[in-house]
Order: structure tokens, then C-alpha cells, then sequence
């Protein structure tokens, strides 16, 4: 290793005594969040600055990624047991399958309504910022994506909504919960789900048992939430290495040279969220207190870009800071990891829609077109969206079904991770207002044994 590696990662470590002392001096997680935020941002930068100049050798970053890499992994090993336990639990402590019909239409009346909307505020964006195919340059890097979009293609193409959905139901739930198959996360709250309601089967025929049941669900659950809690503590450490690694590793050319797409992204990105307020505004919620609780969330899904390994996070914030149920704050973590991403399967896929069809010369302000549209991107983000890479999936669905060619998504290949982060969080976002909104709604009527979690 250089002597100028070793300095920059000591430098490193250094800087984890100071945000620990501050971690520790705070009871609430979000300031150490922003402590760790601002110094990866500092971190990273001085990263940059250095490469740029040649006085840092790459083998720096990989080993900072072994914090923020390890990190998310750990997150990731908490996903399964997290949404099995809790959804169960959920289960077990109503008194009928009501209850969770209602939480399930309200939670997926959200997510994907917003998406409906997300996808005309890409359009509006694309339309606004006039983004066209036209132009975009093809280099060795573009080329070997428009490969990978070609294998893709195959996969994506055996994927109707009838599969889409037989996908979903379990077939061996020990391969789902090692998370074998894109949909494995729907698949063990499909079979949780199914567990529970043969509990309150014993219940109904054996209060003995099925008392035995609830008590030992009960105490799994208190156990996995230790769990999560236990790995949530290191969360400030986390964010400070992801935002290091991905300031230090951005390409800035790249983005100063697909400026205009970059900027509509994110407008659209911004006016979603200011959806998500006004949504949150009209049922009698503060948008100011709700974000105030839910940024080092969307701070840990900007940096992680994983939706997936943001749910542990998402139902513990959901549940301790918004006073959601956990019912509620399981269905909508899961549900939006995979269903209706406002970001990924909204906005991403209608501005490269218009993108390539308005030099076909297409009318995309086409009523039909628009609505057809707006259809074929709701029903897509059904599912695709928790594929692996699940924009772009969005994309290679959603542009085929309109008559479109899908060359476009390889072309942006230099600037999807930085958008792609704005998305994550988005979509993360969506999850918790759906679950914010239907505590809202579903709460008078929920039973007083799902109002709190276990300590």
C-alpha cells in the first residue's frame, strides 16, 4: 500500500472518534446521521481533489467501502427475518383477515397512484427541459451497456403481468428467504401472511395453542427488532463511508455533459416529494414534522441506493418516529421495495419515453398516447420494479410495450448512478408516505393489540 494510501484511510479512521462522541451524546439517531453526512461529504471531496491531482492511488476507496459495503450488507442480512417476523406478528394479533385486506388496498392505492403521478410529472419535465434522444453520443461504455440491455431484453420479455404475479406466491420459502429470486421479498410476506392466518386458525380452535403461538411470535419479534436496533447504531459510520466513496468516484464531465437530463431528473425527483407533502398536508399531517423524521432514512436510501436494504430502517422509523402500526409500517416497507417505485418505475421510464418519441415525431402530449402511457408504467412498476437494476427493467418493459426502442437507456449510463440515488430515496419515500397516509386512514379502525410494538 502507498504511504499516501495509508495516510488518507488514517485520516479515515480518525474522523470515526469525533462522529462516534457525537453519536454517543445524542439519544436520536438524525443528528449523528447529518455529522456523518457532512464529513463523508468532506472526506470524499478531499478524495477527489487528491485523485484529480494523482497523489491518491484507487486502492483507497475499496478499502472505505468495506464500511459502507458492510454495512448495507448487514442491512440486507436483516430484510428477511425483519419482514417474516414482523408480518407475522401483524397477523397473529388481529382478530380477522379484514384488517389487512384494508391495510394492503390502502397502502397499494398509494403507491401506485403516486406513480400514476410521477409518471405525467416525467413527461411534464421531459417536455419542459426539451430532452431528446437526439444528440447523445455512443462510446465504448454505452456500447457495452446496449449488450447488457440485449441479454436483458430476453428476461424481460417472459415477463407478462400473469407471471409478474404467479411470481409472487412462494414455491420453496427457505430459497425466498435467502433472497434467491428477484420477487423473494413479496414471496415471504405472501407466505407470512399465509402462517399467520393459520395461527388464528389455532387460535380459533385451540385458544391454548394459539395463545402459545401469539407469545412465541411476540418474543421473535422483540429479538429481531434488537437485532435491527443493534445494526441501526451503526448507521452514522455507514452513511459518512458510502458518501465518501460515491463523491470521491463521480465523474463530473460526465454530468456537466448530460446536464439538462440531470437537472430534469431531479426537478422531477423534487416535485414528487412535494406531491408526497401535499399529500401528507391534506389528510391533517405535517410535511415539515413527517420529514424531519424520516430524512436519515432518505439520507441512508440516497447513499445505499437500495430500497431493499433501507426497509430495516424504514418500519423502525416508521414505527418509533411517525407512531405508525407495525402492521401498516411492514406492508408498506415491503410493498414499496418491489411495487409502484415512484422514481424508478414513474419518472424514470416516461422521460425516456418522451425522449425517444418525440424525434419519431410522436405527439406525447397525445391524450391516448398519454393515458396509454401512464397505463402501461403503473402496471409495469408491479413488480419489475423490484428486479435487480429496477429502472432500467422499467424501461425495457415500458418502451417496447409503447412501440419505442430501449438504445436510450444504455446512452445514460455515465450519470444513472447519481440520479438513480435521487430515485432510491423517492422511492423510499413513497413506501412511508403510503404508510404514513394509511395509518391515517386504517388507525381508528385497527385493533388495539397492533397499536404498539413490543418492547
Amino acid at each position: 500500500m502507498h504511504l499516501t494510501s495509508f495516510l488518507f484511510l488514517a485520516l479515515f479512521f480518525v474522523l470515526l472518534w469525533p462522529l462516534h462522541l457525537w453519536h454517543r451524546r445524542h439519544d436520536s439517531l438524525a443528528p449523528a446521521v447529518f455529522a456523518g453526512l457532512v464529513l463523508g461529504l468532506l472526506f470524499g471531496g478531499l478524495l477527489q481533489l487528491a485523485r484529480d491531482w494523482g497523489a491518491v492511488p484507487a486502492e483507497v476507496l475499496p478499502w472505505i467501502a468495506v464500511l459502507g459495503d458492510g454495512y448495507v450488507n448487514l442491512l440486507y442480512v436483516l430484510v428477511m427475518p425483519l419482514v417474516l417476523v414482523s408480518i407475522l406478528a401483524a397477523v397473529v394479533r388481529v382478530s380477522n383477515s379484514q384488517s389487512l385486506g384494508k391495510i394492503s388496498v390502502s397502502v397499494l392505492a398509494v403507491l401506485l397512484g403516486t406513480t400514476a403521478v410521477a409518471a405525467l410529472v416525467g413527461v411534464a419535465m421531459a417536455q419542459l427541459f426539451g430532452l431528446s434522444a437526439e444528440g447523445l453520443v455512443e462510446g465504448s461504455r454505452e456500447a457495452a451497456r446496449a449488450e447488457v440491455l440485449g441479454e436483458r431484453m430476453g428476461r424481460v420479455s417472459e415477463l407478462g403481468v400473469p407471471e409478474i404475479l404467479v411470481s409472487f406466491i412462494p414455491e420453496n420459502i427457505f430459497a425466498d428467504l435467502a433472497g434467491t429470486r428477484d420477487t423473494s421479498v413479496i414471496a415471504v410476506v405472501v407466505f407470512a401472511v399465509l402462517l399467520g392466518l393459520a395461527a388464528l386458525g389455532v387460535r380459533r380452535e385451540n385458544p391454548e395453542q394459539g395463545a402459545k403461538i401469539e407469545s412465541a411470535v411476540a418474543v421473535a419479534q422483540v429479538w429481531v427488532m434488537k437485532l435491527v436496533r443493534l445494526v441501526m447504531a451503526f448507521t452514522p459510520y455507514g452513511i459518512m463511508a458510502l458518501v465518501a466513496e460515491l463523491i470521491a468516484s463521480s465523474s463530473w464531465a460526465d454530468i456537466v455533459n448530460l446536464l439538462s437530463f440531470v437537472v430534469a431528473s431531479f426537478v422531477a425527483i423534487g416535485l414528487m416529494f412535494l406531491v408526497h407533502g401535499l399529500l401528507l398536508l391534506a389528510n391533517g399531517i405535517s410535511p415539515l414534522h413527517y420529514f424531519a423524521k424520516v430524512w436519515p432514512v432518505l439520507v441512508f436510501a440516497f447513499s445505499s441506493r437500495s430500497s431493499a436494504a433501507t426497509i430495516p430502517l424504514n418500519v423502525e422509523t416508521q414505527i418509533d418516529e411517525l407512531g405508525n402500526s407495525p402492521a401498516i409500517a411492514n406492508f408498506s416497507a415491503s410493498f414499496g421495495a418491489t411495487i409502484g417505485q415512484n422514481g424508478c418505475a414513474g419518472i424514470y421510464p416516461a422521460m425516456l419515453a418522451v425522449m425517444v418519441a418525440v424525434p419519431m415525431g410522436i405527439d406525447v402530449l397525445d391524450p391516448l398516447w398519454l393515458a396509454s402511457l401512464v397505463a402501461v408504467v403503473v402496471i409495469s412498476s408491479f413488480g419489475i420494479a423490484g428486479v435487480g437494476g429496477g429502472a432500467t427493467f422499467a424501461a425495457l418493459v415500458v418502451l417496447p410495450t409503447m412501440g419505442l426502442p430501449v438504445t436510450i437507456a444504455a446512452l445514460l449510463i455515465s450519470v444513472e448512478p447519481l440520479i438513480d440515488m435521487a430515485r432510491t430515496a423517492l422511492n423510499v419515500n413513497g413506501a412511508m408516505t403510503a404508510g404514513t397516509l394509511s395509518q391515517r386512514w386504517l388507525g381508528a379502525s385497527l385493533p388495539a393489540a397492533e397499536e404498539a410494538l413490543p418492547d
